[in-house]
């Protein structure tokens, strides 16, 4: 391991204990450069990185202060739309549409979403940004059969509003698994990240007549959010 990447997780270490405490201002470079006996370069790259991983924060003419490391809840059991959950966080966000096509169902793509194969499903990538940093990534596989008209401006407000409101669907429920993914090349190019490993959400929705529509694959920033679910036990009988 090179000598930034000790001196990042040191310090990290070192605010996840409270050691440098949230919304304080860590040592100067210079403080740093003394205490762990390296060069100034050295010393920025280890804060270069702090900074990527949202630890950090450069504010001029006061040096590198130490940001709060707030989870956002993320329901797990809910079926709940991102705009919904950012409306009722009361969150600074923004969603970005990459891309929109009609795609047609292959053998492997039936397996992976439960659609049929040769249906004609809508394809949507979508960044989520919170706070100005991109959070989220959402790929989105629609039946074209209940939506058949879809627009990069529908996918950017709300598209559960648009299939609710405009088209009269009955969202019902949905089945979700839920695993920890290594990140890929593409991922880390769209989120502007250098995470390792993502939180992937996949979803398979339903009407009320038990009929699919969407299949999802949600994928979120581990230090952003914290996945909650609501359990009730029930008697034995």
């Amino acid at each position: 391991m090179k000598k930034y990447q000790e001196i990042f997780n040191d310090i990290k270490e070192k605010i996840t204990e409270h050691i440098y405490p949230a919304e304080h201002v860590l040592p100067t470079e210079k403080e740093l450069q003394a205490q762990y006996q390296v060069s100034r370069d050295t010393i920025r790259k280890a804060l270069a990185m702090l900074t990527e991983r949202g630890l950090i924060q450069k504010v001029q003419g006061k040096g590198s202060l130490v940001l709060k490391q707030e989870l956002l809840d993320f329901p797990v059991s809910g079926l709940t739309s991102y705009q919904e959950l950012a409306q009722s966080l009361r969150m600074e966000n923004q969603t970005k549409v990459v891309s929109l096509e009609l795609v047609t169902v292959t053998s492997s793509l039936a397996q992976l979403t439960g659609f049929e194969p040769y249906q004609q499903v809508w394809k949507i990538v979508r960044t989520r940004s919170i706070d100005g940093k991109v959070s989220v990534l959402d790929t989105d596989y629609l039946s074209k059969e209940f939506v058949p008209h879809l627009t990069k401006e529908i996918a950017q407000v709300s598209i559960y509003a648009y299939l609710e409101g405009e088209l009269g669907l009955d969202i019902a429920y949905a089945q979700k698994e839920i695993t920890v993914e290594p990140t890929n090349r593409e991922e880390r190019e769209l989120m502007n990240s250098k995470d390792d490993y993502l939180v992937q959400i996949r979803s398979r929705v339903f009407l009320g007549n038990t009929q699919q529509f969407q299949y999802t694959e949600s994928k979120h920033k581990i230090d952003k959010f914290r996945f909650v679910d609501f359990a009730r036990r029930k008697n034995a009988l």
